[in-house]
């Protein structure tokens, strides 16, 4: 894996996204306690093996060029974690990738969201266009307005409503956003 993208640190605004350390543990298996992160998980962290078995996931990830995840420090609200932003690529020089994230109740309508998915955003197409990276997917559940504005937000449109499909029980909307030069 290219160093360069292993230990990537972003800055925006008074946000720090840097990659999830082993002593976020606490601050993991807090968040996943709340019932709206736990909602929108595919992985849901229910006990400190959970949690474990998440950091490692996401050091796998980074050291297989296939997931960034990024451990959301706001400054103005202190040192630790209050939120997750990631993205995920089925193989290498995959022309799309999914994007999510979620932010603890503290954080939420403060616009940590929205500005923690454009920083994303933006290292993405910078970083991994030359990777052939062109489309970025955004995924929720039709019931979850905020993530709807969240999406529009950092510019990614409504695309389509997809079926439910498990894990998930309700319909799901499919944002995008496509890199600048890259078509439609």
């Amino acid at each position: 894996m290219n160093e360069q993208l292993r230990d990537v640190r972003l800055r925006t605004g008074s946000l720090v996204l840097r990659p999830w350390l082993p002593g976020d543990l606490t601050a993991l298996l807090d968040a996943y306690r709340d019932p709206a992160i736990q909602a929108g998980s595919r992985a849901p962290v229910a006990d400190r093996a959970a949690a474990e078995r998440w950091l490692r996931d996401r050091e796998e990830g980074r050291e297989s060029g296939l997931r960034h995840s990024f451990a959301v420090v706001d400054t103005a609200l202190g040192d630790g974690p209050v939120g997750n932003v990631g993205l995920v690529r089925p193989a290498s020089g995959s022309e799309a990738a999914e994007v999510g994230y979620w932010t603890v109740a503290p954080a939420r309508g403060r616009g940590v969201a929205p500005q923690a998915l454009e920083a994303l955003t933006d290292w993405a197409f910078r970083t991994l266009a030359a990777d052939g990276l062109a489309t970025l997917h955004l995924l929720h559940q039709v019931d979850n307005e905020a993530s709807c504005r969240v999406a529009e937000k950092a510019g990614y449109g409504l695309v389509e409503v997809l079926p439910a499909h498990p894990p998930w029980p309700l319909d799901g909307h499919r944002h995008e956003r496509r890199a600048a030069g890259s078509g439609c």
